[in-house]
Formats: C-alpha cells, structure tokens, sequence
C-alpha cells in the first residue's frame, strides 16, 4: 500500500501524550460547521502521521449531546486522515464484559434524537450503506493492537448509543440488556455514520468502564468510578495506539473508501453553488 497513512484519533485529550510521538504541533482547523471540539494535536509516529481530536475538548467541556459531530469528522478528513479510530468509554451490558477490558464493536443501535447525523441535508441527497458501520479489517487490526499492548479485547459487539447526559434508568438497562447489546455509551453516533459518509475507514474502541446499572452485585455507575477505571486504562489505550499506527490496512480495501460513489442522488447540474462550496471537500471528486 503506499506510504502516506494518516491516522485519526478521537478520544480523551491524554491519549496523544505518547512516548516516541515526533514533530508535535496544534492544529486549528476551519470547517462549513463551526470549529471542531478543539485544536487538533498532529505528529508523526514512524511513517505514519497521527491526528488527535479530543472529542469534548481539553478538560472535558463538550457535554456528548452538544458535541459538533459534523465539524470534527470533517476537520480529520481535511487534514488528510486515511484512517479513524475511536476510543470511547463505555458501560458494559454484559457479565462477561468486565470494567477494564476492551470492546471493538461491531454494531449500532441509535436512540439519540437531535443530533446532526448527516452532512447531506440541505439541498444534496446522500445515502450511503451503512448496514456494516465499521470497517471489518480496521477493527480487526485494532484489536490485535489492543492485543498486543495487553488488553483483554472482546471482539466484536453492539453498541447502544444514548443522548445522555445522564446515565440510564435501571429499566432503561434491564430493556437494552434484552436486546443482546454489549454496551452502552453516548458518543459513536452520529460519529460513525458521518465518519462513513466522509469515506473513512472507522473502528471504535470501547474501553468498559462499569456495569451501568443493571448489575445487582455491583453499584450503580458514577463519574467517580467512571474516571478510576478510565485512569486505568489509559497507558493501554495509548500503546494501543502505537501499535494499530505500525499496522494500518490499506483503506483502498475497505468498503468506506468510495462510500459515496453509488450514494449520491441530486442530479449534478442541480447542485447549487453554496452546496458545492460548503462539500466540496467530500463531494468534488464525484461532481467535478
């Protein structure tokens, strides 16, 4: 595959504090919706270029329903991301899956309500697949990565996505649990329907951090505990990331790639000027 990998990384504003990271430099980036949740932390591991977003900003001041979506998806795909990786604490709805351990997903259930989930809604027509919502070999070599630097890594999964902020209702638990989901959390939709729509090849590392509160035996999730095992898990996550950074897979392989060639429905000659001006960072190759 050729040498240019670009890697995207959204998650907590620690996880770019990586030993061997070279070249370290804030970036500000200007996006068609507003500036995203923070400067974007660019440096070099090897051969490959590392992107950081934290997702709620440096010292956590984005709430997740109030997170800009649309802007940090697109200000990683303008700086160039070849490849994007989430890293995501969540709620584990499942004994097996115990606070400290890894989940790469593989599915979604959205019940989030008010979110921009889109960048095709206003005056262009898109609908990109989305029945697999994560690249199958990106989450394969992630969680051999995880692997690797010594996480427990339960591999695949389907995560429930609430608009939060608050936690559930112990009902709301007990109903997801009879889903048959794996986790629950607030943050990977829309991410990773815009991160598709962007052609990014996406995979999300969900690090379990509690029971939620279905779970009899265990207390009931608090920020407090939340932090303890995400403090935890941080040297993990970031030798996470040096390893998937040595190990990317050709993006020309994945199904995200070109998911938009077969996806655009407005007739070209009916774009108007401010559509093309405001997308022409995603759309140009397929309008030009």
């Amino acid at each position: 595959m050729s040498s240019r990998r670009v890697l995207g990384v959204i998650g907590g504003s620690g996880l770019y504090q990586i030993e061997g990271l070279a070249a370290v430099e804030e970036v500000q980036v200007q996006t068609p919706f507003g500036p995203p949740s923070d400067a974007v932390i660019r440096g070099q591991l090897g051969d490959t270029t590392l992107l950081f977003l934290p997702r709620h900003g440096r010292g956590h001041r984005i709430a997740p329903h109030r997170i800009d979506y649309r802007a940090n998806i697109c200000a990683l795909k303008k700086l160039g991301a070849t490849h994007l990786v989430s890293i995501s604490a969540v709620g584990s709805m499942l004994e097996k899956i115990e606070p400290g351990e890894f989940v790469v997903v593989d599915q979604f259930i959205d019940l989030t309500k008010k979110r921009e989930s889109t960048f095709f809604d206003d005056g262009i027509v898109g609908h990109v697949g989305f029945a697999d919502p994560v690249c199958g070999e990106m989450s394969r070599v992630l969680a051999s990565a995880a692997e690797r630097a010594g996480a427990r890594v339960h591999r695949g999964g389907t995560y429930v996505c609430i608009d939060g902020p608050q936690f559930s209702t112990r009902a709301e638990s007990l109903l997801y649990r009879s889903w048959g989901v794996s986790v629950i959390g607030m943050t990977a939709l829309p991410e990773a329907k815009l991160a598709r729509e962007a052609e990014l090849p996406y995979a999300l590392l969900a690090l379990a951090t509690d029971y939620d509160c279905w779970h009899r035996g265990e207390q009931s999730v608090s920020v407090q505990a939340v932090l303890a095992v995400i403090d935890k898990n941080l040297a993990l996550a970031r030798r996470t990331i040096v390893e998937l950074a040595h190990d990317l897979p050709d993006p020309a392989q994945s199904a995200a790639t070109e998911a938009l060639k077969a996806a655009l429905m407005t007739a070209r000659d009916r774009l108007r000027p401010d559509v093309l001006m405001r997308l022409d960072w995603l759309i140009e190759k397929y309008v030009r």
